[in-house]
């Protein structure tokens, strides 16, 4: 009644639970300057509340030799607990706790703001890979907040206060702003009660309006961003496209756009893989990537590492040779036919655990799809024919929008 959508997956196989909340609210919903302030946020809920300790939650979950962590993205954060079926009402309890009852005081503010900057530093400003992928996507995304860090900007996190996670939280953090899946060793019924106990005991948030954010104008130009760094000793590359993804696609192109990242990219058996690494033997890995669950537009990347011997440029133009040749000549029955086949099956295999399930669910309910998306996905992705391929290849991949980045040591420059 209070708002908060529940779903729950059944699976008997073991005598385990997987329970997960997920928040429609990342880092691309944060208030200009306050980049950081999801992450911040996702810190901040381990703390402690007015029924329980700091700590109290993370023991109560190792005492039953369970587990617990957090994450956020772009359009969500999430919490979720691994533990036996019995334990799946304390669970409940404590996330239903943690969601209206936080301490929000100076002194816990200060030292995780403190944490979070330490973490910047470890994680991207001493890591090139890292550094680097800011920059591109700094310069992929002209419009869209995609193009801000989810950890934040150091300058911008320095400066998060009390009231900002404050105003955040009582925002954002409702049963209204929440889905619930829970998968694994239950039945539906009896997480209904169970959920009926715990989170329906809180009162429903204000109501928050659509997200609608800022929209990306048509590129129209080739950008390459190069980054020099004494610690990098192998140089790579990698092209990014803005492109559309489930949520924002017109029927049929982000399941093309998938497949069209598996026949390029998705492992030995791919195009980049058998031309780059195995026959030309100028690459030591390559690969393409689409990232299809995002509230709105996303982006596809492709990228390779040179064999020694080989420079970024040779890796790059075969690389690119690949590319124009299925915007051009498409790909065959039979080669989609086998992609199709790799797809479906890695994905079945990832449905075979249940905190595997409950990512699918939870991210394309975040993102705005449905349960009945996520089921009659594998069912839309055979129905994708080699045009669509080709199509989705022909009008996205196209080089006069992309963006290369490359990542070289101190002493190289890219061409």
């Amino acid at each position: 009644a209070n708002g908060m959508q529940v779903v729950v997956i059944p699976d008997h196989r073991a005598p385990i639970v997987t329970h997960m909340v997920w928040y429609k609210v990342g880092s691309a919903d944060e208030p200009p300057g306050k980049s950081g302030i999801a992450h911040f946020f996702e810190h901040l809920m381990f703390k402690a509340t007015k029924n329980h300790p700091e700590g109290t939650f993370d023991k109560a979950v190792s005492s039953i030799g369970g587990s617990n962590n957090a994450f956020t993205s772009y359009d969500y954060t999430c919490f979720h607990e691994t533990v036996p079926p019995q334990a799946l009402g304390e669970m409940m309890a404590f996330e239903a706790d943690r969601m209206r009852n936080l301490v929000l005081d100076d002194t816990t503010i200060a030292t995780e703001r403190d944490v979070i900057l330490e973490e910047r530093r470890a994680r991207v400003d001493n890591d090139p890979d890292a550094l680097l992928d800011e920059e591109i996507d700094a310069t992929l995304w002209q419009n869209q907040p995609y193009r801000i860090p989810v950890i934040g900007w150091k300058q911008e996190i320095e400066t998060l206060g009390r009231a900002d996670a404050q105003e955040f939280y009582d925002r954002y953090y409702r049963p209204n702003n929440a889905i619930l899946v829970v998968a694994g060793d239950v039945e539906p019924a009896k997480v209904r009660e169970l959920a009926e106990r715990t989170y329906g005991r809180l009162e429903r948030g204000p109501d928050l309006p659509t997200r609608v954010r800022p929209v990306e104008p048509d590129q129209n130009t080739r950008r390459t961003v190069t980054l020099t760094d004494s610690r990098v000793t192998v140089p790579s590359f990698s092209t990014q496209w803005v492109v559309p993804s489930y949520n924002t696609a017109k029927p049929g192109e982000a399941e093309a756009l998938d497949l069209l990242a598996e026949v390029l990219g998705g492992g030995p058996r791919s195009r980049l893989y058998q031309s780059l690494v195995i026959r030309q033997k100028v690459a030591t890995s390559a690969g393409a990537v689409f990232q299809g669950t995002m509230l709105d537009d996303t982006n596809f990347a492709i990228y390779a590492k040179p064999r020694e011997g080989s420079s970024v440029a040779d890796v790059e133009a075969a690389v690119d040779a690949e590319v124009a040749r299925i915007a051009a000549d498409g790909v065959t029955d039979q080669e989609l036919a086998r992609a199709k086949d790799r797809f479906i099956r890695s994905t079945i295999f990832a449905r075979d655990a249940q905190d595997a399930m409950a990512m699918m669910y939870g991210s394309a309910l975040a993102t705005g799809g449905t349960v009945k998306d996520v089921a009659a996905w594998p069912d839309r992705i055979r129905e994708v024919t080699a045009e669509q391929v080709r199509s989705v290849a022909a009008r996205y991949l196209a080089p006069e929008r992309s963006v290369t980045g490359y990542l070289l040591p101190k002493t190289q420059v890219a061409n």
